[in-house]
């Protein structure tokens, strides 16, 4: 097929068929390994906690790459580290369905990490470049709807191979769909630079780096330990150390003459609310989906797949709404469209929380789930728009590469805060609580310590193991069961709780600081 026999509208739209494929698989990945542990756990015979670093692995590389990728995007070629990105990504799904041992896949997983940070922050920059005026907004509409629906529809991808197949199979499915997008990418994505002159700013990338990954560091230290304090040395130590390095990375960029981040793009005002805003949401949204998951399948007794088909609610809305929503922001502007979609998100959290109890089903919390799909849908366009309006176009690959940072580390930062509300709930509740289930006297040390020890996931799992056994026979065990239903209950209100308090955030930062008239250069 001759390049010149296809006209440059259907060229245009077949890259991002591409980009979006590539987006998808990065960010499919970054949830859709959560219902594979316990398989993952038995096949390798290894600890939980260090199988957490399966997904640790990933968002880790994935978020300190993401502003050095965007850089050398910006310089070398955004279409050729796209198109590397999405090798490495596929070469290292390849190596990860192969993984032998826990370690060996945290490996492979990191290499994952790797090329999704390279295929992420490049794809906003290069539909940015590829469509101009009216297409531009349907594009971005597409482009974030791919965005929205990867996150929330990994528990069922997961959750439907590792039922039908085998836990590999959430990395083989990657081969096909990897081929194919570089395939299609080599065809018909453009070449496109930012700043192709001077000096790469090595201290700036080196910098930079180390700030995010001594941050993240130490935020995935107080997640995998919940029983350590922020004070704790290998918590405070390693955040410490990145903000310091932090500190010194601004300070240099403000100093050299060509920077890796040209600092100027934060007197954007649209360009910071856009930012902050989706902080708000990875922290208030995406990073509520993995406690989400666990009431739904440790708790309420779903299945991964049956889970996974009831948070469709959520996810159906962004397939289906994100282009028209594309269109309205043409029309309407970003700023409202944001901060309502926000809102929504904000309300379907408190509709879930008013319906948490321990008997609480689906049914209860459906109409809190077409909230989020609603306000997932409506948000993510305007704001993928927001980031990039206004700006010149050097700015259009850092300014792609800084909100998905921002985005990525919401996450992070959110999985660890949510979590720690969860875990501070629930046991005060067990400590408070367990004692009026009049159990034995000399029974009631041992069950309270197993459970505090298990932690909120793994409450019910503790209680029907075999070293439960005697539990299971006495008169109270019922009690004691909805003992620790209610105090998971208690710890999941304060989640949705800090969660809402993120989106609003997020929803005050779009309303205030998101101008849609132009701004002056």
């Amino acid at each position: 097929m001759k390049q010149h026999t296809i006209s440059p509208t259907v060229r245009h739209w077949l890259a991002l068929v591409a980009v979006c494929l590539g987006v998808f698989m990065a960010l499919l990945d970054v949830t859709v390994v959560n219902v594979a542990l316990p398989t993952i756990q038995h096949d390798f015979n290894e600890t939980f906690n260090d199988l957490q670093w399966i997904i640790n692995a990933y968002t880790m590389m994935y978020a300190v790459f993401l502003l050095v990728v965007a850089k050398l995007g910006d310089r070398f070629g955004r279409k050729r580290f796209f198109q590397i990105g999405m090798f490495v990504f596929t070469i290292g799904s390849l190596a990860s369905a192969f993984a032998q041992t826990g370690f060996q896949l945290n490996v492979f997983r990191g290499v994952q990490g790797i090329g999704g940070a390279a295929m992420m922050s490049l794809s906003m920059a290069i539909v940015a470049v590829t469509f101009t005026g009216k297409e531009r907004g349907i594009a971005l509409g597409i482009w974030s709807s791919v965005v929205g629906l990867a996150t929330a529809i990994g528990p069922l991808f997961g959750g439907v191979l590792v039922q039908l197949f085998s836990w590999r199979a959430i990395f083989l499915m990657n081969l096909p769909i990897g081929l194919i997008a570089l395939i299609i990418g080599y065809l018909f994505i453009d070449e496109s630079y930012g700043n192709q002159h001077g000096k790469l700013d090595l201290p700036g990338i080196f910098i930079s780096t180390a700030a995010l990954f001594c941050i993240i560091l130490g935020l995935l230290q107080k997640e995998n330990h919940a029983q350590w304090s922020w004070l704790n040395p290998h918590v405070v130590g390693l955040i410490g150390l990145g903000i310091l390095l932090l500190a010194g990375f601004i300070f240099l960029e403000l100093h050299v003459a060509q920077p890796m981040i040209d600092m100027h793009i934060f007197r954007y005002p649209t360009f910071v609310g856009a930012s902050i805003a989706a902080f708000g949401l990875g922290a208030g949204l995406y990073a509520f989906y993995t406690y989400l998951t666990v009431l739904m399948q440790n708790y309420i007794g779903y299945s991964a797949m049956e889970t996974g088909l009831r948070q469709l609610t959520i996810s159906v809305f962004s397939l289906f709404l994100g282009p028209v929503i594309g269109m309205l922001t043409n029309r309407w502007g970003n700023r409202w469209l944001a901060a309502s979609g926000l809102v929504f998100i904000a309300c379907g959290l408190m509709i879930i929380y008013r319906s948490i109890s321990p008997d609480v089903t689906y049914a209860d919390f459906a109409i809190g789930f077409v909230f989020l799909g609603l306000g997932n849908a409506t948000v993510n366009p305007p704001l993928s728009s927001a980031a990039i309006s206004n700006l010149e176009p050097r700015y259009l690959g850092m300014a792609s590469g800084i909100v998905n940072v921002f985005r990525q580390f919401g996450i992070s930062f959110g999985v660890v805060t949510l979590g720690i509300q969860l875990n501070n709930g629930y046991r005060d509740s067990i400590l408070q609580h367990l004692p009026a289930a009049k159990l034995p006297t000399a029974a009631v040390d041992g069950v309270q310590t197993g459970l505090l020890k298990a932690g909120p996931f793994s409450g019910p799992a503790v209680l029907h193991s075999p070293r439960a056994a005697q539990l299971q026979q006495l008169p109270a065990f019922k009690t004691v069961q909805l003992t620790v239903t209610r105090a998971f209950d208690t710890g999941f209100k304060n989640v949705l709780l800090l969660a809402a308090g993120f989106i609003i955030i997020g929803a005050v930062a779009a309303a205030c600081l998101i101008h849609d008239e132009p701004s002056k250069k």
